[in-house]
């Protein structure tokens, strides 16, 4: 479904992204792994258009988006869920999730209404705060408008860039349980995450990012069952050194 060939990417005269190669097949959830720095979200910011692809190819669907602006990619069907939420703290809750809706395909007043239906039911949380200024939330209910507008664009691939950084144990769980819910019903995830212990067990493959190359490519249950688990991003910083 999602297929990317040697992609370079990043930001000024220095590629932090080089020369990626990997396919996400329709209805998998994927992890993207790695210590900070590694070049994982940099990764996700050329999927979604928001930096250029400086060179390689992303296909999805049989169709090249790479170069394509970031609504345009929105249109098409991927969506990406940014580091640190950037909710539009003056603007209701509803009003944050309405803005997802902007190239939705079917944006008359009933889809729309549709959309709103699928993120309340998904978050009843943010039904119950629709018209709460996003920016009073708790960090993990701003989460959840960040997951929820990214569905407002009913989008067939989810680009999540550490959805549970810096949340409550209860709300990574609620939050979690909802992705599971996305998963069953065949949504296709990247997943940007740095916890080993959140990321492998909700992904069937997992793709370790060193020094902006990937250095491993393993089944997620395989890689979590290594003995040099807790060692792993140094060991293999050292033999890409």
């Amino acid at each position: 479904m999602l297929e990317l060939h040697q992609v370079t990417g990043g930001y000024g005269h220095g590629p932090v992204v080089q020369g990626i190669s990997l396919r996400v097949e329709k209805g998998e959830t994927i992890a993207l792994l790695g210590p900070n720095g590694a070049g994982k979200s940099t990764l996700l910011g050329a999927l979604s258009g928001t930096l250029p692809v400086r060179s390689g190819r992303v296909v999805m669907d049989g169709l090249e988006i790479g170069a394509l602006p970031s609504h345009r990619i929105v249109q098409h069907g991927l969506v990406q869920v940014p580091e640190g939420r950037r909710v539009f703290a003056p603007m209701t809750v509803q009003d944050n999730l309405r803005l997802g809706t902007v190239r939705l395909k079917n944006n008359s007043a009933a889809g729309v209404a549709e959309r709103f239906d699928y993120v309340y039911a998904m978050f009843p949380r943010l039904a119950e705060r629709r018209l709460q200024r996003a920016g009073t939330l708790s960090g993990g209910e701003q989460q959840m408008v960040a997951i929820g507008r990214a569905l407002m664009s009913s989008p067939r691939v989810l680009l999540l860039d550490e959805p549970f950084l810096g949340l409550a144990p209860m709300v990574v769980e609620e939050i979690r349980r909802a992705l599971d819910a996305l998963r069953a019903n065949g949504l296709t995830m990247v997943l940007v995450e740095q916890k080993l212990d959140i990321a492998l067990p909700f992904t069937s493959r997992a793709f370790v990012i060193i020094k902006g190359r990937i250095a491993l490519t393993e089944r997620s249950e395989q890689l979590a069952a290594r003995d040099d688990l807790g060692q792993l991003y140094f060991k293999l910083a050292a033999e890409a050194a």
